[in-house]
């Protein structure tokens, strides 16, 4: 967390672009779709960990900021610099992963993310556009196109979406998010849903589809569902942990 509030307080303009470096109290030169897509996916990843509406709401502004920068309007995907950079004589986009992955696959993966977390058709359709964008490249070598991969595979995948609702301070509502992020499911949105509090209401605004989950009868509540239609809630920890399929995976497991 202290990372991202430092990029975010010390290399972001005030009109909201960011820079690239930060050196002896300066921070200069305008950032890169790289520099964009790391961030956002970085504060994807922080928002899941720590269930904070705030850097989920950064994340789309910087996503919406990233595609107006840097977006090809004529054949899709990003391009290295923005609009607002020095012009060269050519804008080339990055689409290999190696060692370091491409902010064109980071920015694939983010943006179908979003899309799901907002339920925004829109920004869905972008993110389809950039997998068309380099179809031709990574079915040429798949093997050097890891992250952009996942990124498909998440977008084909069958999704699921997770709500834990409850009171986060609940040793009930701990228990039932422990199980389901011990569980592997890289095509699940997790979110929890601190019901009744100033978060919830904060949450809801960027996330629509958690609007109706709650807790039932005061105790955490999961609701787990698939393409946004839910299965019953459940209310017990073991429930939840055997829709997750969790259940058979620790069988095997020794007291």
């Amino acid at each position: 967390m202290k990372a991202a509030e430092f990029v975010l307080n010390r290399l972001r303009r005030e009109d909201g672009r960011l820079l690239a470096r930060y050196r002896d109290g300066e921070a200069a030169y305008l950032a890169y779709a790289d520099d964009y897509a790391f961030l956002v996916w970085g504060l994807i990843e922080l928002f899941e960990a720590t269930h904070e509406p705030k850097w989920l709401q950064t994340a789309v502004e910087l996503n919406e900021e990233m595609l107006r920068l840097f977006w090809d309007e004529e054949k899709g995907g990003l391009f290295f610099y923005g609009h607002d950079g020095e012009q060269l004589f050519t804008r080339p986009k990055e689409i290999y992963d190696g060692a370091l992955p491409s902010g064109n696959s980071a920015a694939a993966l983010n943006l179908h993310k979003l899309a799901r977390y907002t339920f925004n058709a829109a920004l869905a359709q972008k993110a389809d556009e950039q997998l068309r964008a380099f179809a031709g490249s990574v079915e040429r070598y798949p093997s050097g196109h890891a992250l952009f991969l996942i990124a498909l595979d998440f977008a084909v995948s069958a999704p699921a979406e997770i709500v834990i609702a409850g009171d986060p301070a609940r040793p009930d509502t701990q228990e039932m998010l422990y199980e389901v992020q011990r569980a592997f499911l890289p095509q699940a949105l997790t979110i929890l849903h601190p019901a009744k509090s100033e978060k919830a209401a904060e949450l809801a605004a960027l996330v629509p589809w958690v609007q109706d989950k709650s807790p039932l009868g005061g105790r955490a509540t999961a609701y787990v569902c698939e393409n946004y239609a839910c299965q019953s809630p459940v209310g017990d920890v073991e429930e939840p942990r055997e829709l997750l399929g969790t259940a058979q995976a620790g069988e095997g497991e020794s007291d």
